[in-house]
């Protein structure tokens, strides 16, 4: 997901597995989305034996016994083993975690985390390689936002004015500027080293940076709380692939940033959280306009309603309303 990695000791634990237990992990798992720092989860075989398989799991701070406790029920052929758990070197242990992940395609772009790997001819090829920052295109939400954009484009959706709040490294921004190459776009962090990764992603990926048309501008931020994210709203397009807590309580002010007839994307919530999630963006005047499950992480799309009044915001251009005539425009 779309997260900042601190600068604190990491720790590893590990534990047998079969095969069939290593490929049920493939991608990240439910049970620890609530964590504020969930675990990264690698599988991997034996060299010389094949039938043998082990879980390593990477953790930002020594890890509880509750922590080890979930893992092991990922893993019930290792109930009677005693995990091997071990602080690991001040090392930027995200990359060594993410060296080996499979490229991911989803609607028409392809996103390598290895610059080795071939691009993917026909398709929008984006380079996030594996560094300091979550959002290297691998989690189901960040899958999930990547085909909800690209479906939105493929309907006809315009938009002129992007904001991707809580980036990670960038790339839904980079994506919604491969879409709608004219739009202004923003993009902001809690984290500063988040959009330092972000800066450089965007130079590898080709993605200019700076405020204007096909821009891609980069502020640290804590939710939308900065100057550059107030005084460009307001938005026709707004991203935010978070956890539901953060999604919940940002509501009020990231629908203030929406003009109307405006789109929001979230993710970054499991599915039993979607219902309280949606909730709180319709107390902002928003509706569900479409939801995509990938998994236990659903995808929405929401659309701001009409206001009346004085209150009502002027848009920053009147043909810019976020949603094409025929796809439930009200």
């Amino acid at each position: 997901m779309n997260d900042a990695v601190a600068s604190v000791q990491s720790w590893k634990v590990t534990l047998p597995c079969t095969r069939a237990e290593a490929e049920a992990l493939d991608g990240e798992i439910a049970a620890f989305a609530l964590m504020e720092r969930p675990p990264v989860l690698m599988t991997s075989e034996a060299a010389d034996d094949e039938t043998v398989w082990r879980l390593d799991a990477y953790f930002e701070g020594k890890p509880s016994p509750a922590a080890i406790k979930l893992l092991k029920t990922l893993v019930p052929s290792a109930s009677g083993t005693k995990p091997l758990i071990e602080a690991l070197p001040d090392e930027d242990w995200v990359t060594m975690s993410q060296q080996g992940l499979e490229p991911v395609t989803a609607g028409r772009f392809h996103v390598r985390n290895i610059a080795s790997d071939p691009e993917l001819p026909g398709y929008v090829n984006l380079l996030i390689e594996a560094g300091r920052a979550f959002g290297t295109g691998q989690h189901e939400t960040t899958v999930g936002c990547l085909a909800m954009l690209d479906r939105m484009r493929q309907v006809g959706m315009r938009f002129r004015n992007v904001a991707d709040i809580g980036t990670g490294t960038g790339l839904l921004a980079f994506a919604a500027l491969h879409l709608w190459p004219r739009a202004h776009a923003i993009a902001s962090d809690i984290d500063p080293v988040a959009v330092e990764i972000s800066a450089d992603n965007a130079l590898e990926n080709g993605i200019r940076l700076g405020d204007g048309a096909g821009r891609l501008a980069l502020v640290t931020a804590a939710g939308a709380d900065h100057a550059a994210i107030v005084g460009r709203a307001p938005y026709d397009l707004l991203i935010a692939n978070i956890l539901a807590g953060p999604l919940i309580e940002l509501a009020p002010s990231l629908c203030a940033l929406v003009e109307d007839g405006g789109t929001i994307v979230l993710a970054g919530l499991l599915n039993e959280q979607a219902d309280g999630v949606i909730a709180a963006y319709r107390a902002q005047g928003m509706r569900l306009a479409e939801r995509s499950n990938r998994g236990d992480w659903p995808t929405l799309r929401l659309r701001k309603r009409p206001s009346i009044g004085w209150k009502r915001p002027r848009r920053i251009n009147s043909a810019a309303r976020g949603e094409a005539p025929g796809f439930g425009s009200i």
